[in-house]
This record gives structure tokens, sequence and C-alpha cells, in this order.
């Protein structure tokens, strides 16, 4: 018996990088999976989304822990979309317990290099998104008598991050929506946290190269991006143990939380 036996969680974002990895590891604790995601690319973004192949082999990642699937493509962006899927997928499931909005996109500009189109797809993505998965969920966390929303929002969340304007003000956004919904859904008993890590190594942050590049042109700002445990990354699952936690009865009473799994960034 696992930790999540006989709940369904849905997780946005789940054809690859963290996405999968909560996906494996809440089936690898009991529950039955909702995933999420939008294959094609993005008009201002330079690196490669998800495919339909990525979300198909997180379907076979989670067949192979034993647990039930249902994978649906929706833009979080288009909220008619994301109701659809998520009514589809309760309905091939049966209820809605936990609820990982996760997918979100990101880039590295000086300030001056952010286009009005890479704002829009960011903060439409990342914060709009974000809403949209929840208004979508909250009705069947209700009907099921409660449950747990997680939203993956990160350090630039919680702290000026320089060169991610975009991303940093959605995430900011996010972190204070988790607060609201902390709030108005706690009569329901729906929990709603925030998980915040460091740079986590994924195929989204392996397309940050130009770091260094930007850190030159003012190095007093090289500091912010140090971590205060000897380490320059967390990985994927040391942020899905978190999920796992805030999704689980150990966390009945947690909520408007933002838990940092940060390896010390946000404490220099």
């Amino acid at each position: 018996m696992g930790r999540l036996t006989g709940k369904v969680a849905l997780v946005t974002g789940a054809a690859r990088g963290q996405g999968r990895n909560h996906a494996i590891r809440l089936a690898r604790e009991g529950a039955d999976i909702i995933a999420v995601d939008v294959p094609g690319p993005y008009g201002a973004l330079e690196y490669p989304m998800a495919t339909a192949a990525d979300l198909a082999e997180t379907v076979k990642a989670v067949e192979a822990e034993d647990r039930r699937i249902v994978s649906r493509e929706a833009d979080i962006r288009d909220a008619e979309a994301v109701v659809a899927a998520v009514d589809a997928g309760v309905a091939e499931l049966g209820r809605l317990d936990i609820v990982v909005a996760n997918a979100g996109v990101c880039a590295l500009n000086a300030w001056d290099e952010v286009t009005p189109a890479l704002w829009h797809e960011i903060v439409e993505t990342n914060l709009t998104g974000t809403w949209n998965t929840i208004t979508a969920t909250v009705p069947h966390l209700i009907a099921a008598g409660g449950g747990s929303i997680i939203c993956i929002g990160s350090t630039s969340g919680l702290k000026g991050t320089p060169f991610f304007a975009p991303y940093a003000a959605a995430k900011h956004g996010v972190v204070g929506l988790a607060h609201v919904m902390a709030n108005e859904l706690a009569r329901h008993s729906v929990r709603v946290n925030t998980v915040n890590p460091a740079g986590v190594k994924t195929a989204l942050t392996a397309s940050l190269g130009r770091l260094d590049e930007l850190i030159a042109t003012d190095p007093p700002l090289g500091p912010v991006f140090s971590n205060a445990l000897p380490t320059q990354w967390v990985e994927p699952d040391d942020v899905s143990s978190a999920v796992i936690y805030l999704a689980s009865d150990e966390a009945r009473f947690v909520t408007g939380t933002d838990l940092r799994v940060d390896a010390g960034n946000t404490a220099r």
C-alpha cells in the first residue's frame, strides 16, 4: 500500500522532465494518473517542446508501475481545452484528488531582449495556464470531499532572479495565486501549496546556456544564482519527493505553504 493508494492525480506538463517524474512517483505511491501536455513548438521559445511520443513514453512508464493512466493533449493556455481534458480523465478514472500544476516554459534574456511575444507566451503559460488548471479541477476536488493542489513554482517566484523577467513575474503570480486559493478553498478541505525548486536538471534548463554570458555583463549579479549547499542543480526526483509529501495525508494540515527545494538558494 502506497501513501496515495486509491487516489487519482492530474499532472500537467507530464510528457517529460519534472512532469513525467512527478507522474511516475505518484503512480509508485499508488495513484492513478491523468497526464496532460501539449505537443508542438512555441513561436517565441528557442528550445524544442515535448512531443506526442514523449507523452506516450510517460504513459508506458506509469503503466509499468501497474497504475491506470489517461493521457490528453491540451494547451493549458486554452481554458476550454483544459476543462475538456480534466473532465474526460475524471470520467474514465472516477474521481480527482491531487492536482500538480507543473506545466511551464522559460527563457533567459536581459530585460531589453524580451519581446512582447516572449512575454505573452511565458506569462500566459505559467500563470494563466496554472489558473486554468486550478479552475478546471476544483469542482472535482470538492466533489471528492477535498484534495491537494500543488503548484510548481521556482526560486524565481520568491526572489528577483536577473534575466528571467517574464518567468519570475509569472512565478511570483503563481505563489500569490496559491495563497489566495488556499484561503478560498480551505472550507472545502482543498489544500493549496507551492513547491519552489532551484534550477532543476531538465531539457528546459539545458536551454539556458547564455547565463554565464549575461552574468559577465554585470558580474555582481552572479551570487544570486549560487546555492548554499554544494550543488549547482537539484534533480527532478528531489522535487517529486516534495510533491508526494504535499499530496499525501502526512501534509493534511499543510496549506498556503511555499516549500523550497532549493539547496539553500533563497537563504543566501
